[in-house]
Formats: C-alpha cells, sequence, structure tokens
C-alpha cells in the first residue's frame, strides 16, 4: 500500500523485487519499505534523521543505503530499467548514440573532492553524464568541480568501453573542443561531434538532440536530495542520482 507518493506500486515493485530479495529469508520490515524510503529521501531532500516514522528506523535504511551502493545494486538495478525502458519503446539496448553534458552544484561544508569552478562561479563538484536519446543515463562520473570539462569527459566516457556495441557518436557542446575528438577516436573508434547553437541566433534557442540530456540534468532539480550535494564522499552522490532515475524509468515501465 502506498502511503507517498514516491512509494513503489505493486506492479513497480513487480518488476524488481527479484534483483533485492534473492533469499526470501523474513525480516521484521521489507526490503520495499526500505527502498520507498530512499526514494522519499531523495525526492524531498530530507536528513535521515528526519525520515516519517511510517518508514524503518533511518539507521537501518541508512545500512542498506551504504550496503547496496558498495554492492553496486542500486546501480544494476537502473542498468535493468534502462535496458527495460529501451526494450518496451522497441530500441535496441545498446544505443548508438550518446550525448554528454555536465552540471556544477554547490556541495555542504563537510563534503570531500571539492572545488571552484570559475566558469559557473560554484564551490563544489561536477556530475558529468552521458545519456541515450531517450535522456537515460549510460555512465556518470562525480568529480571535483575546478576539473575542466574536457578532462572530466575523458572521465565518464571511459566507462562507456566495452558496454555499448552499438555506439558510435557521442555529441557535446563547445566545451568539449581541442583534443577530446582524437584521444576518443583513438581510445574506442566513436566520433564526437560538437554541436553548437545556430550562428546568428540570439537568446534561448533548442539545439537538436542536445537538449536531451540538458533535459535529463533539469530532472535532477525536481529531486531537493539533488539541488545540492549534501553526501560526503562522491560514491554516495552517485547513488543517489541512480535512485533519482530509478524512479523516473519506473513511472514509464509499463506493467
Amino acid at each position: 500500500m502506498q502511503i507517498y507518493p514516491t512509494d513503489l506500486t505493486d506492479s513497480q515493485w513487480a518488476k524488481i523485487e527479484k534483483m533485492f530479495d534473492i533469499k526470501k529469508r523474513k525480516r521484521k520490515h521489507s526490503l520495499r519499505e526500505v527502498l520507498n524510503a530512499l526514494f522519499y529521501i531523495t525526492k524531498s531532500g530530507i536528513q535521515w534523521r528526519m525520515l516519517p516514522k511510517e518508514y524503518p528506523k533511518w539507521q537501518l535504511v541508512y545500512y542498506y543505503f551504504r550496503k547496496w551502493t558498495v554492492e553496486g545494486l542500486i546501480e544494476e538495478v537502473h542498468e535493468f530499467l534502462r535496458s527495460l525502458c529501451r526494450q518496451q519503446s522497441g530500441r535496441a539496448l545498446s544505443p548508438s548514440l550518446g550525448l554528454i553534458d555536465s552540471q556544477s552544484v554547490k556541495t555542504s561544508s563537510m563534503t570531500q573532492e571539492k572545488g571552484y569552478d570559475g566558469g559557473k562561479k560554484i564551490q563544489g563538484r561536477k556530475r558529468h553524464i552521458v545519456t541515450d536519446t531517450m535522456g537515460f543515463i549510460m555512465a556518470i562520473i562525480v568529480h571535483s568541480a575546478d576539473l575542466q570539462d574536457r578532462e572530466g569527459a575523458k572521465m565518464v566516457l571511459q566507462e562507456l568501453r566495452f558496454k555499448f556495441p552499438r555506439l558510435r557518436k557521442i555529441l557535446a557542446d563547445g566545451g568539449y573542443t581541442g583534443d577530446l575528438a582524437l584521444w576518443l577516436l583513438k581510445l574506442t573508434g566513436w566520433t564526437l561531434e560538437i554541436v553548437s547553437k545556430v550562428a546568428g541566433v540570439g537568446g534561448f534557442n533548442v539545439i537538436p538532440k542536445r537538449w536531451i540530456v540538458e533535459r535529463t540534468l533539469g530532472w535532477f532539480n525536481f529531486n531537493r536530495r539533488l539541488a545540492k550535494d549534501y553526501e560526503l564522499n562522491t560514491e554516495c552522490s552517485t547513488a543517489f542520482i541512480h535512485l533519482t532515475m530509478c524512479r523516473i524509468m519506473l513511472n514509464r515501465v509499463r506493467k
């Protein structure tokens, strides 16, 4: 039964249940309740200790969050849901086109691995993502904001190697010019295409395909846990982004 709008429906839980409760042992709180609590934290942005009493104790929820993050289970569920969404839309599991972009966000005072982004004038971290043409994340790296886009791009693009056999081209904006295209071609054989704004057109204008990755970054802003990076390490930051995308994809999966 749903208590909050972020809670999983029965059909949504049925899609991923087998990935969480393999041993089927008896528990005081089901893993579905734990996952519901994590989705609530991701959407509302509350502190762990402020978790509503309808959910398991925050210490238990945090324990599973760290456990699933370290074991890679949250990322595994994310990968499964992306494949399922692509399959249901009639697309190949491996995209042939990727889109890359980054987003700089402020961090809390206790955060590690942070720096100053002179271009955006933000002290914090940078989220580097590559998405498919549906806007779903193919790879993500969270790093210090003082790292240039071209260097951060190399980190996230290396995450794509050997994962998507049909991938042939990456679209990027003007911040990725320079030797990145040659580096990518030598490393993977993929083409990096710079898509810029139309010359002579002022103000806001939609750039074909490029808007998709920008929309994905915009989705993050609807989840308060991602409005600012509160996590001590980048591993937890990445996990909350994966949780955000899992909710989005679960809402798109057909019954």
